[in-house]
């Protein structure tokens, strides 16, 4: 999984409000000696977290007193008796707040990366409470007017301010400002109540991929790699158990599907990773996704939206669903007939082996890699030996400072870590401080699956200034000790594409804080855009040599890799592009009444969703959409960014090279470094000269010539 979540556990904390929310708070800050969560961040690097300080009791009085500051903030500024002037109000509203950012951070990392049953207890309870308080700040009538007057005079402004007054005050508007005293404590109880069915949908699905299938018979792992069973093996003896264990982890799982050759155990693991989260228990979320679904359709009514989806897409750059659904239903018919083409050629190898079977979704990976070998000579197990992660990394690094003049310095040992085998670099650009970049890399228990970034501290040139603390983190297996830690091919694209998000955020150069996020359907962009520099000679040539020869890549290997990049992509667009539409399907029912498991079955036989395959999220395990707001109706983001990004790297090759620096510098300046400051569809225009071509897209993905 590829994404950026940035903890959906970050809206969590507060008392229930009174009338006067704010007011009702308080103003008592408790001393931060008592509360090691609630201190600046101090040493080097302009401070960092207190991660071995970090303890699931210390929350509940940090975060208290963190609302209580920022609701005092809030308060001064909402009762100052001054005109409103950007000066009074929308200064200090940039500033306010930040020691509970602080404190939600640490806990929105911890949830994400040591989740115990602690923390979730936690999250239960507060996640309704830091809604409440949030809706607090944006339902209060004296601080919405100051705002209104100022977005009224706002042509007095430069266009920086301008920018930040408009969107802040739209932002209050999509929230609720607007609405009487009534629908306000309504949409409160509704966001109360979604963020306590967020938790609850994350909590359960977190146990069901905590689960492993145990095998006793080393016979029945036969085809896997040693590397893979090394793994199985140090999870079973993490669990105490005999034999391998198999994890209920797509980066346990996925090696099974690739190369075991018994059918049986890639039916047992496929079934037990796709029926996460729907098995009828204690478990299963369909009630929960139900009722996180109306939820939505209800807030999205009281808001004067038809549909979630219509609320949701009006900060984004389709701006509707009509315009998302549109791209995605230009691709979906190449996509299916794709998958059509690929099972016939693994039926043939099937029947030519004398095997007495009709492809099913377990045995997809299984046959496809057969065809990728038999047609291009190539195996992923000839990959893996040149992608060893520490060399990987490396190349990432490497590729950032050619680009774009990043300085990595390792310091790992310096700074406080949440977790032993944490890495931590010094960053630096022309000499000038830009902040740390962590790296989190190995699966464990208590750790959602997946990959994503996070950004522990954004960078912003409002005083006092910040600089950035960016975070990656992934779900490599972890070896048995003293082995290699050797990632495919798809591993070493995922960690590009999350270094990707943490270059944008270290190259974001912008004075206000609210003018630092971007669209959904722009976040993926730039991420994945930096995969692209993985397979360049230069970046094999150094880094991805043989981590026995330490020989590099050969270019006939690198050629049958090029010649097989459009292979099986089917597949992988059509288990995408079946997510994303079930999403803005499923959204854009405008009563929200929704059973779950009918409305994919149904959806996915209306669209002819190939019986090979399965949607690449099932509904019972989509945490994108239901472990917070923050993808839903926004799935379809992947591919609107994907168009861009083909469109992008198009740039790059039409300069010559992949290291053209005019172009390099063209992009960081326009599209990496402003964040918000300019709408993304203008900025990507002055970038390229026109609106991204589609075509690009289609060519990347061998749908088009």
């Amino acid at each position: 999984m590829r994404n950026l979540l940035l903890a959906a556990s970050l809206t969590a904390l507060v008392t229930i409000l009174a009338a006067d929310p704010l007011a009702a708070q308080g103003s008592v800050v408790r001393p931060a000696e008592s509360n090691p969560l609630l201190a600046d961040w101090t040493g080097p690097y302009g401070g960092v977290p207190p991660w071995d300080k970090v303890k699931p009791g210390l929350f509940p009085a940090a975060f208290a007193a963190a609302l209580d500051e920022r609701a005092a903030e809030y308060r001064r500024i909402a009762d100052n008796p001054e005109p409103p002037t950007f000066a009074n109000t929308f200064l200090p509203m940039q500033l306010a707040g930040v020691r509970l950012q602080r404190v939600g951070t640490l806990f929105g990392v911890m949830t994400s990366n040591m989740n115990t049953p602690a923390y979730q207890a936690l999250e239960k309870t507060w996640s309704p409470k830091l809604s409440a308080a949030q809706d607090a700040i944006t339902f209060d009538p004296k601080l919405f007017a100051r705002i209104e007057a100022i977005y009224a005079g706002r042509s007095k402004l430069n266009a920086q301010q301008q920018r930040l007054v408009t969107r802040t005050y739209d932002s209050f508007v999509r929230q609720g400002a607007k609405l009487n005293a009534a629908q306000k404590t309504q949409l409160s109880e509704y966001n109360q109540q979604l963020a306590g069915a967020f938790s609850d949908f994350s909590n359960k699905l977190l146990a069901d991929e905590g689960t492993a299938i145990t095998v006793t018979d080393e016979a029945q792992l036969a085809g896997l790699p040693d590397s893979v069973k090394a793994v199985a093996k140090a999870a079973a003896a993490e669990r105490q158990q005999p034999g391998w264990a198999i994890v209920n982890t797509r980066s346990a799982v996925d090696p099974v599907l690739t190369f075991a050759s018994d059918r049986a155990l890639r039916e047992t693991v496929w079934r037990a990773f796709m029926m996460r989260g729907d098995n009828g228990d204690a478990n299963d979320t369909n009630a929960t996704i139900a009722r996180i679904l109306k939820l939505r359709a209800d807030r999205a009514h009281l808001l004067g939206f038809k549909t979630h989806a219509d609320w949701r897409m009006q900060d984004t750059m389709a701006k509707t669903p009509t315009a998302a659904m549109a791209l995605m239903m230009r691709v979906w018919p190449f996509a299916k007939a794709r998958v059509a083409e690929e099972v016939r050629d693994m039926q043939a190898i099937a029947d030519r082996e004398g095997q007495k079977l009709t492809i099913e979704p377990w045995d997809y990976a299984y046959y496809q890699e057969k065809v990728r070998k038999a047609r291009y000579d190539l195996d992923q197990a000839q990959l893996k030996p040149y992608f060893e992660l520490n060399n990987i990394i490396q190349g990432s690094l490497y590729a950032a400072n050619r680009l774009y003049g990043l300085e990595f310095k390792e310091i790992t040992g310096t700074v406080p870590v949440f977790e032993p085998n944490m890495r931590v670099w010094h960053v630096t650009r022309a000499g000038k401080e830009v902040g740390l970049f962590y790296r989190d890399d190995f699966a464990r228990t208590g750790k959602r699956s997946g990959a994503w970034a996070n950004t522990y501290r954004g960078q912003r040139n409002l005083p006092p200034a910040q600089t950035v603390l960016s975070s990656n983190n992934n779900n490599f297996a972890k070896p048995a000790p003293g082995e290699p830690v050797l990632i495919s091919l798809d591993d070493a694209q995922t960690l590009f594409h999350e270094f990707g998000h943490a270059i944008h955020a270290m190259l974001q150069n912008v004075a206000y804080p609210g003018l630092a996020g971007t669209p959904r359907d722009f976040v993926e962009f730039p991420s994945q855009v930096n995969e692209h520099w993985l397979l360049t000679r230069d970046v094999l040539d150094k880094y991805a040599r043989h981590y026995q020869t330490k020989a590099a890549m050969p270019q006939a290997l690198l050629d049958k890799i090029e010649a097989s990049k459009t292979f099986n992509q089917g597949y992988a667009t059509t288990s995408y592009l079946s997510s994303a539409i079930v999403d803005m399907k499923l959204h854009t029912v405008a009563n929200g009444v929704i059973d779950p498991d009918r409305f994919e079955r149904e959806t996915l036989a209306e669209l002819g969703m190939p019986k090979q395959l399965v949607m690449r999220h099932r509904l019972p395990q989509f945490n994108h959409l239901f472990s917070s707001d923050a993808y839903s109706a926004g799935y379809y983001s992947y591919l609107w960014s994907e168009t861009m990004d083909a469109d992008t790297f198009a740039a790059f090759e039409e300069a010559g090279s992949p290291w053209d620096k005019a172009t390099a510098d063209k992009f960081a300046t326009i599209l990496l470094s402003t964040g918000n400051e300019t709408d993304r569809a203008e900025a990507y225009r002055q970038f390229r000269g026109r609106d991204p071509d589609i075509k690009a897209l289609l060519v990347k993905r061998g749908f088009a010539k």
